[in-house]
């Protein structure tokens, strides 16, 4: 019976390293995935909220913003990889993406710290209108997308 067990445990441990080793060999996203707006607004609708629920959504747009507009010559939506767009995933680009991601991420960082810290000063009317302005960004970022397909 303690056979069993043991084989089984040495079993469960090697299968479950076989799946993180391909996990992380497998080709990154150029947009990230998370890099998506779960909902537009209106102004009615954002003058009817509080000032931290538009911090929020403020920052949710910034971030899609960076994750996304910096690449829309390669692609314009999450999940598209490097071997998706017939880019060779050698050592040397998977770095170089590597590097990009995150020093992407190290930028939003201190940039969500510092809007968390700045953004509670700004008139709430001036952060409606910049989220509205976001949105749009966002949304004529679809349009560049139908125009390219």
């Amino acid at each position: 019976m303690k056979g069993k067990i043991i084989f089984l445990s040495i079993f469960l441990m090697l299968s479950t390293e076989m799946v993180l080793s391909q996990a992380k060999n497998a080709p990154q996203s150029i947009i990230s995935t998370t890099a998506l707006i779960r909902k537009y607004h209106d102004q009615k609708e954002l003058k009817g909220m509080q000032k931290g629920e538009l911090l929020e959504l403020y920052i949710e747009r910034i971030k899609v913003l960076v994750k996304t507009l910096p690449y829309i010559a390669l692609a314009t939506k999450p999940g598209v990889t490097m071997v998706d767009l017939g880019i060779p995933m050698d050592n040397e680009n998977k770095k170089i993406q590597d590097a990009q991601v995150s020093s992407t991420n190290s930028f939003l960082d201190v940039t969500v710290e510092f809007q968390r810290k700045m953004m509670p000063y700004s008139d709430k009317d001036n952060l409606i209108a910049a989220i509205l302005f976001y949105e749009n960004t966002l949304k004529t970022l679809h349009l560049f997308n139908e125009n390219n397909e």
